[in-house]
């Protein structure tokens, strides 16, 4: 079963620190996905700083989301 998202705050630089149910708390680099269109948008501070937590994973204001599996497999441990 995949780690569910607890919390997530935005950082600077676009990395993101987000706890998870099993107790990890691990950093997502969101700089590689903002060239794709479906994310260009958080290149505006203030709307990435509008992360929250939805499900199982994570999204912002303007409905962008990121699939669970790919934010915990592709984040790092602090």
């Amino acid at each position: 079963m995949r780690p569910k998202a607890l919390k997530v705050k935005p950082l600077e630089n676009y990395i993101l620190e987000i706890e998870f149910d099993n107790g990890e708390i691990k950093k997502f680099d969101v700089k590689p996905y903002l060239n794709h269109k479906a994310f260009e948008k958080l290149k505006d501070p203030e709307l990435f700083k509008t992360v929250k937590i939805a499900g199982l994973s994570i999204e912002w204001q303007n409905g962008s989301d990121i699939c669970p599996d790919e934010l915990y497999n592709n984040s790092y441990t602090c």
